[in-house]
């Protein structure tokens, strides 16, 4: 369950928490001193992407988004992750949802054993903003698709793809705002003068690329929004054209309907004596029904 990792040539160590239990965590927080209340933020699987600063004893509390790899409901979605810095202490809160980043960490760390924990914070935050664009990259893929099934046929089930993709994509421009928001946040606070340079641009780099994730998410979102905007006029043009040839066929039938209806009421009428009355009805009905249909279509032009 917990995991510790010295690194920067031992001077500080990364300590893994890997675990969805809320009193454990009470009892590990208590350990190194961290304020319960933290642990609320920790497991709440809704919590946004912020930070937090205890002057007092000097904890520092980051949530970031990160993707989760699972699917639900047929569509991505995001969860926090907690990432604390408490005196030479580096610790992370995962669960099986999120504990792909903590191996990612790991081989990260192999290669750069000396760095420091606010340097291997914001290289963590840039790794995490990368790994989003295999899933965005995977969601335009999916929407082409999705657009040449629909090209085919306007069906339920490919519109059913649609909002999926749609419903997956609001999920990460919501969460790559929130981790700009945070980033900058991290730049206006007091402790970003204390940072050294190489810090100071490795959190350069992670807001980049969150910049970027959040570009990149909404040019997606906004086609996918005009691709449904599309296939919805579509259908609705389709439903009038089947209204109006309705309503032409409604309107056409009643011609018949009201000459067999005069020619049937109880009561002398003409030809009726005439052998070849119903053969001139008919005739009658067909004449009427052709003028009718010519003038509807003059109209309808």
């Amino acid at each position: 369950m917990i995991k510790k990792i010295p690194f920067n040539n031992k001077q500080s160590s990364w300590i893994n928490i890997n675990t969805e239990d809320k009193e454990a965590l009470k009892n590990i927080y208590a350990e190194y001193g961290i304020d319960d209340e933290i642990v609320e933020y920790s497991l709440d699987k809704n919590e946004r992407a912020h930070l937090d600063y205890d002057s007092k004893t000097n904890t520092f509390v980051l949530i970031f988004n990160v993707p989760n790899r699972q699917k639900i409901d047929n569509h991505y979605e995001t969860i926090p992750m907690t990432f604390i810095i408490k005196d030479n202490r580096f610790i992370t809160i995962t669960n099986k949802k999120n504990k792909y980043i903590f191996l990612e960490m790991e081989k990260y760390l192999d290669g750069n054993p000396e760095i420091t924990i606010f340097k291997f914070l914001f290289s963590t935050l840039f790794l995490i903003t990368d790994l989003f664009f295999p899933y965005v990259e995977e969601m335009n893929t999916g929407r082409k698709r999705v657009n040449d099934k629909l090209k085919e046929k306007t069906s339920k089930q490919n519109l059913l793809l649609l909002s999926d993709l749609e419903t997956g994509i609001v999920y990460f421009v919501s969460a790559s705002k929130q981790n700009v928001v945070l980033l900058e946040q991290v730049k206006t606070h007091q402790l970003y003068k204390g940072l050294s340079e190489f810090e100071k641009e490795e959190l350069d780099d992670a807001l980049i690329e969150a910049k970027q994730l959040v570009e990149m998410t909404q040019l997606s979102s906004q086609i996918l929004q005009q691709l449904s905007g599309t296939y919805t006029n579509i259908l609705n043009n389709n439903l009038n054209e089947g209204m109006r040839v309705l309503t032409v066929l409604s309107v056409l039938l009643t011609v018949p309907t009201i000459i067999t209806g005069f020619f049937g009421m109880n009561m002398p009428l003409p030809l009726e004596k005439n052998t070849f009355g119903w053969i001139i009805t008919i005739m009658l009905s067909a004449f009427l029904w052709f003028a009718l249909s010519f003038a509807l279509k003059k109209l309808m032009k």
